[in-house]
């Protein structure tokens, strides 16, 4: 969805939504008991929010707002003036305000200035949204609906210079990292490990290895690593989940990297469609498929001259390294026309020197 200049993309539900405010409902009318309170809302954004929130609420109340002015864009500014001020004597009322969202804290700081000469009997704190990464305060937040990220929203009586209120869901700002996200590709034997090593040095990525995260994984006896060997001392499939949440680890441990390559997944279109979904979760998105391309026979010459000294079962056996190749064609490179479609996917020749193929390499990551 586009407001002005700006992308954003759906963030809460209008059903999640709801089901918060009746928690914070319950919550307070379950604290303030026969009381009667005063709910304060913050207008303009607090306007949905409170009208909601009094439907629901299941005793009597009184309701009034007042304005304060913080946001330009899309950022929460220092300046805040108070535009509207009460009109009703508050003397040993317990107030309620009810706030849309909170981050930097600022309107906060001032309303607390505001209430400080009323002499109200409670001051509480409810706030819909709460951004506790911008949060600069010291004010207690007695009741917190959801927490969210450090980024903008619109949405449910929020804005964006003027548009976006009347949204009965939330939308998250979307912004796009600046990051090459490449998924290396090839049949057993084509060099993936290798190549990935150099090319992790030459673009500043992290090489992001299925293999090598399971086993650590394992190794550490980490919750998802118990969960996957749960599946395999079974000998079942590690279900596709289980291997997206340690993949979204590590690239959540490295939030800050230039970029990743994906060396061992995606296998199948439906991991690929979750990687995606995992990649637009971070704002980015994979950039290429790089697929080393290598005829069966010189990956079968490989594999065997691999297996002198590698030590490995399957590459000594040239019936079982066959049966390898032949199940990455049918299983596997269908991924070439996933990528395809999204014009994504670069075949490079794999046979040639290291050098030779790394020269090739670059050359495809380059043109991107």
């Amino acid at each position: 969805m586009k407001l002005h200049d700006l992308n954003f993309k759906p963030f809460i539900s209008s059903e999640e939504i709801e089901t918060t405010v009746q928690r914070m409902v319950d919550e307070i009318a379950n604290d303030l008991q026969d009381e009667i309170p005063v709910f304060i809302g913050v207008l303009n954004g607090s306007f949905m929010f409170v009208s909601d929130f009094v439907k629901k609420y299941p005793k009597p109340c009184e309701v009034t707002f007042i304005k304060l002015a913080s946001y330009e864009g899309v950022k929460s500014t220092e300046d805040i003036q108070r535009l509207i001020g009460l009109t009703q004597d508050l003397t040993g009322r317990t107030v309620v305000i009810l706030e849309d969202i909170i981050d930097s804290g600022n309107t906060l700081g001032e309303i607390n200035r505001i209430f400080k000469n009323e002499n109200v009997k409670a001051l509480k704190i409810a706030t819909l949204f709460y951004k506790p990464e911008a949060y600069k305060k010291d004010f207690k937040l007695h009741y917190v609906g959801m927490r969210i990220p450090n980024k903008f929203i619109v949405g449910y009586g929020l804005d964006y210079d003027g548009l976006g209120r009347d949204l009965p869901e939330i939308y998250q700002l979307e912004t796009k990292q600046h990051m090459t996200n490449l998924v290396l590709f090839g049949p057993p034997g084509a060099g993936k490990g290798t190549q990935a090593n150099f090319l992790k040095e030459q673009y500043n990525l992290i090489h992001i290895s299925t293999g090598d995260v399971f086993r650590y994984n394992i190794k550490n006896e980490t919750a998802l690593g118990m969960l996957a060997k749960s599946y395999m001392d079974k000998g079942q499939l590690v279900p596709d989940q289980v291997t997206i949440d340690m993949l979204n680890a590590e690239v959540e441990k490295n939030a800050d990297a230039n970029g990743f390559i994906f060396d061992g997944f995606p296998r199948t279109n439906a991991q690929a469609q979750a990687l995606d979904t995992l990649m637009q979760g971070k704002d980015s998105s994979i950039n290429a498929m790089i697929a080393l391309e290598v005829d069966d026979e010189v990956l079968v010459q490989r594999l065997l001259e691999r297996g002198k000294t590698s030590g490995r079962v399957d590459d000594a056996d040239e019936s079982v390294i066959r049966h390898r190749i032949t199940e990455y064609y049918n299983k596997t490179a269908i991924l070439k026309d996933y990528y395809s479609v999204q014009n994504k996917y670069f075949g490079v020749d794999g046979v040639g020197s290291i050098k030779e193929i790394t020269v090739r390499l670059s050359e495809a990551i380059d043109s991107l």
